[in-house]
């Protein structure tokens, strides 16, 4: 299994993604390329939580030769994929892949720049859409957001789905995270899986991740 705990959060280690998020770190990728890797990190960490945390069964199957003895992976349809609007839409559409029948959700969030960073190092936080299914306690539930820098905006989102829902699995997915949103978000919300492909050294005076890749959702839909 390539997922390692680091106290502070699960870190994806398997070497394409490893390799995929070198790639769109580059200021070099461009809209497209940028894209299409968060699709494909998407994919990967999907399949990393199916191995690293999904349990599987023995079934009989008949083959066109014989009878023998399968193994399925047990709960691929109770899985609710939360999007965190905008940037995590590549990411999801990777996750998609991994879950094609999950249910969906999604919540539009935001932070407040130019309020800026207060001295706790958190932003005002804007909700602007919340659409959200049925969350049962057997569901798994995978919240999206390739980036995870102060945490604030994974904490607004984080209360509105477990507002009326206590899943058995929750999991916080990034590609890159920062140690003040993972410390913030692990406090807040201890009972979720804190998941991500890189932790990076710090944030900013304006709050991004440092070394990070830029701002995900401007480079993903090329916009300022």
């Amino acid at each position: 299994m390539t997922i390692e705990d680091r106290e502070e959060a699960y870190l994806v280690t398997h070497a394409l993604a490893k390799d995929t998020l070198s790639k769109i770190r580059d200021v070099e990728t461009e809209q497209v390329a940028f894209r299409k890797g968060l699709v494909k990190l998407g994919r990967i960490c999907g399949y990393e939580i199916i191995d690293g945390a999904m349990d599987t069964e023995y079934v009989a199957i008949e083959t066109p030769m014989a009878e023998t003895t399968g193994e399925r992976v047990k709960g691929l349809d109770d899985v609710v994929i939360i999007n965190v609007l905008r940037a995590a839409t590549p990411f999801v559409e990777g996750l998609l892949k991994a879950f094609p029948r999950a249910k969906q959700g999604v919540i539009s969030a935001g932070r407040d720049e130019e309020a800026g960073m207060n001295e706790d190092g958190e932003f005002p936080i804007t909700v602007d859409y919340v659409k959200l299914p049925e969350i049962r306690e057997t569901d798994t539930v995978i919240v999206a957001d390739p980036m995870l820098a102060t945490g604030s905006t994974m904490c607004a989102v984080l209360d509105y789905v477990l507002a009326d829902a206590d899943p058995e699995n929750l999991f916080v997915l990034s590609a890159v995270s920062a140690p003040d949103g993972l410390l913030r978000v692990g406090e807040a919300v201890p009972e979720a899986d804190l998941l991500t492909v890189a932790i990076d050294d710090h944030l900013d005076e304006n709050g991004f991740i440092v070394p990070g890749l830029g701002d995900a959702g401007d480079r993903a839909f090329r916009t300022k």
